[in-house]
């Protein structure tokens, strides 16, 4: 069984191996598919819903800001709003299921945003949720059980500003979305 400090240090190598974003997502998806296949389990505390919103777990934070790994669950029926991350983004389904609403990145702001697709991601499977060039998008819980990603991101996304979307209308508001603690 892979841990978490073994993802972790295999990460820290692809990162700093290219700052090809397109291969870095590429072969942390690789790496993130081996960790869940292999059976690894989070610790209780960073699988817990939050009955007002989704809450954001750090599992690590790479020195100088550089990426991050995070727990991020959401309770039955919860959804995010339409958001952007401002970087690249892996996302394995821990436990539950997802569904995420793709949207284009919008080349003028305040133009409502056009509807890319849909898809439920569940168990065991990954996704690289987001590049600098294509990266707005919602997600929601569905299932009768709460939904556990586990998201590498290329920056620490709780501390960096990102975009909020109105879908209707394209309007933006900026955001930084923090921390949650166990």
């Amino acid at each position: 069984m892979t841990t978490l400090q073994a993802f972790i240090d295999d990460v820290d190598v692809v990162v700093g191996s290219t700052d090809d974003e397109h291969e870095i997502t590429k072969r942390v998806g690789e790496l993130l598919s081996a960790l869940l296949a292999g059976g690894y389990r989070l610790p209780p505390e960073f699988t817990r819903p939050s009955a007002g919103h989704h809450v954001n777990y750090p599992l690590y934070i790479a020195p100088g800001d550089a990426w991050c790994v995070a727990a991020v669950v959401w309770d039955i029926g919860q959804r995010t709003p339409v958001h952007g991350h401002e970087t690249w983004g892996v996302v394995g389904i821990y436990s539950g299921a997802e569904r995420e609403f793709r949207y284009l990145k919008p080349a003028d702001p305040g133009t409502p945003l056009t509807p890319a697709g849909e898809h439920v991601w569940e168990r065991g499977q990954v996704t690289v949720c987001c590049t600098t060039d294509d990266d707005v998008h919602a997600v929601a819980a569905v299932g009768d059980e709460p939904t556990v990603g586990i998201h590498i991101y290329g920056a620490n996304i709780g501390t960096i500003e990102r975009s909020m979307y109105d879908p209707a209308t394209g309007a933006v508001r900026r955001f930084v979305s923090g921390w949650n603690t166990p």
